[in-house]
């Protein structure tokens, strides 16, 4: 009897083992069940507004928007507003036009947040002032790619960004550097515009460009607040961006 004792402690010992890491996988998944749901509903603007990565969840939204995950989304919103741009007639009188966000839709702050916690501090406006002046921001490359076709189609491209008009010249020498170029307007906020919500202010800035005969078609954005409003586009795409959301 004495000598069954090393083998039942044994397979008892692999039995809670086994159990425990069972426990923990499951956990594991629970948790990326849960963030991925989060997610979508944040794409989908289920969630509505909300300020901060849930805690539970910034390790995976880490994973996503550092992995294939990002890329891939990206890619695919892409593709399609790229579907959508080759079936609109181009008239050629230059007003055939498609509006860019900048900030997660041309451009990446993804190196800003990395030593942010990934969505999951409070917003400090001033060191991301002082991250936008450097002008290092990378450019994300399906837009940059989309940016392109667009230019070769015929499109008339604006970009509306939240950005400040004191960030004109960074926010345009970033573009330059990362590969952009040739576009008809960069438009920022001006001092009357502090305050307004974005939805307003981007909505009152397309109704300048219709006023002046513009056939916005497409515009693209990460954030809801970027394509909803009056004066908006024939068709719309959003990009993924679980890091932030602006009203």
């Amino acid at each position: 009897m004495a000598k069954s004792q090393p083998l039942f402690s044994l397979l008892l010992f692999i039995f809670i083992s086994g159990t425990i890491s069972q426990s923990i996988i499951q956990l594991s998944r629970d948790h990326d069940v849960y963030c991925n749901s989060w997610r979508f509903s944040v794409e989908t603007n289920d969630v509505g507004y909300w300020d901060q990565v849930p805690s539970r969840c910034v390790s995976y939204v880490q994973d996503y928007m550092t992995g294939d995950g990002y890329r891939s989304d990206s890619e695919v919103a892409a593709s399609y507003a790229l579907g959508f741009a080759k079936t609109v007639e181009i008239a050629g009188d230059g007003k055939d036009a498609w509006v860019f966000d900048v900030d997660e839709t041309l451009l990446s702050n993804l190196p800003y947040y990395a030593v942010h916690g990934f969505g999951s501090e409070s917003f400090d406006e001033l060191s991301f002032d002082e991250w936008v002046d450097l002008a290092e921001a990378p450019a994300i490359k399906a837009s940059l790619n989309l940016y392109k076709e667009l230019k070769q189609l015929g499109f008339t491209v604006f970009m509306l960004t939240g950005r400040s008009e004191h960030q004109r010249n960074a926010t345009a020498k970033n573009l330059q550097l990362e590969g952009y170029s040739d576009w008809e307007r960069l438009i920022l906020r001006e001092s009357s515009d502090q305050g307004k919500p974005a939805t307003l202010y981007k909505s009152q800035r397309r109704l300048e460009l219709v006023n002046e005969g513009y056939r916005i078609h497409g515009n693209s954005g990460d954030q809801w607040s970027d394509l909803y409003g009056f004066a908006v586009s024939e068709r719309s795409f959003k990009l993924p961006n679980p890091l932030y959301y602006i009203p």
